[in-house]
């Protein structure tokens, strides 16, 4: 069965998947006359969506990839410690190790660090810009703002560990602010004492409900012309080196080109376009305490000690973090997110000290699409240049989602990619 989707004469695309980076590409394809169908299961911005989960920092200095220098040394720790920052399942091991081998690698000295930082701050640079022009145009202006974001430290010693990092950063162009313990404690007064130095990063924006702020997105599409098919997406139809349909589980959708990014689902999709990624998930997870005492913090801010960002968000705190490599069909482990709650209620005294009945906690678990060098792939397939990969932004999707739209939208016409895409070509994985 043949689905016609999006009436009326133009070239037409199916863009696969209605998260951040789908929904910012379809905005983005129809500014340039294509006829848009978002194809997805469920609905935008909803909990089953990695975005909905998100710590909402459009974080313009988030540019270290995930493994450093010396990470090879951890790994015993990651398979002995299944509630550490970051943990990897036993039985999950042997599917996991080639794209671990790979994740080490990827980090093993600082100028392979400084490459990729160099190439996400391409990506995210002016993210916090883009966004609020994005949100202003779906009529969302007040879920996104630009008031910088804070790391915590308990020491300069616990700062001066991850030199490395910030190092790297100044090379692409952060700039930051110190904040010592009187400033953090003005700046914070709710914030525990024993962080007694604060790094602000004045150019980072955050958003309060990213659920709610894709899902605005999706509607600005669908308001701006995007037909929108509830269905998944299960295979391509590429014919003598050009794409003639997508399929998925309600019929075909004939189309002229096709935009990839299903997320942690997109492999097999990029697989059938002739470009095999090594795709794997880091399962994310979160907690929203809501009720008690108006405790957190003023600025989002990510704590050092316990590896999360603590974000006041409009259903409430959140805190996100932890990283566990054990594929897309393990159960939840939510001791996990209760990790995330003790630390949590131990950075802000005051909800340690609310009565336990007076905070609502809701703990949510989903998956980011992470590739093992820490770079998305956003490029032509190796099949056919009418199908467009954009995802495996891992920690980077809702920030990267504004000017991956645009790079997509270059992609989907003729002629070159675009200055600086080369370090994300899907091709870099060879075929």
């Amino acid at each position: 069965m043949a689905l016609n989707e999006s009436g009326g004469a133009g070239r037409h695309v199916a863009v696969i998947g209605a998260g951040a980076v789908g929904s910012a590409s379809a905005i983005e394809a129809l500014r340039r006359g294509w006829r848009v169908t978002m194809v997805e299961p469920g609905a935008p911005g909803g909990e089953q969506a990695t975005s909905y989960g998100n710590a909402g920092w459009f974080s313009s200095h988030s540019v270290i990839p995930p493994a450093l220098p010396g990470a090879w040394r951890k790994v015993p720790g990651w398979l002995a410690d299944p509630l550490g920052p970051l943990a990897v399942r036993w039985r999950y091991l042997p599917r996991a190790l080639p794209w671990l081998l790979r994740y080490l690698a990827s980090g093993w000295t600082e100028a392979r660090v400084q490459r990729t930082a160099d190439a996400l701050r391409q990506l995210l640079a002016d993210s916090p810009v883009l966004h609020a022009r994005l949100a202003a145009e779906a009529g969302v202006p007040h879920l996104v703002a630009q008031r910088g974001l804070l790391h915590v430290y308990r020491s300069r010693a616990e700062f001066e560990s991850e030199a490395l990092a910030w190092r790297v950063r100044a090379r692409t162009g952060v700039t930051w602010e110190e904040w010592d313990a009187a400033r953090l404690a003005a700046q914070e007064p709710d914030l525990d004492r024993r962080y007694t130095l604060g790094i602000f990063v004045a150019e980072a924006g955050h958003c309060v409900d990213p659920g709610a702020y894709v899902a605005a997105l999706a509607r600005h599409a669908l308001a701006q012309g995007a037909r929108r098919l509830q269905g998944r997406a299960t295979g391509l139809r590429i014919e003598g080196g050009r794409l003639h349909a997508v399929r998925t589980d309600q019929g075909e959708i004939a189309c002229d080109a096709a935009v990839v990014s299903a997320g942690a689902r997109s492999a097999e999709l990029a697989r059938a376009a002739g470009s095999p990624v090594p795709l794997e998930t880091e399962r994310g997870y979160h907690v929203m305490v809501t009720g008690g005492p108006a405790a957190g913090p003023r600025t989002p801010m990510m704590a050092a000690d316990g590896k999360l960002i603590v974000n006041a968000m409009v259903p409430g705190l959140r805190a996100a973090g932890q990283v566990e490599i054990a594929g897309l069909a393990a159960a939840p482990d939510w001791r996990r997110a209760e990790i995330l709650r003790r630390h949590l209620v131990s950075m802000f005294p005051a909800l340690a000290d609310a009565a336990p009945e007076a905070l609502a906690v809701r703990q949510w678990l989903g998956h980011r699409p992470s590739l093992p060098d820490g770079l998305p792939c956003i490029g032509r397939a190796a099949a056919t240049p009418d199908v467009v990969l954009a995802f495996g932004h891992g920690h980077v999707g809702l920030g990267g989602s504004a000017r991956t739209g645009k790079w997509v939208a270059d992609l989907l016409e003729e002629g070159a990619p675009p200055a600086g895409l080369a370090p994300f070509d899907p091709a870099r994985f060879g075929r």
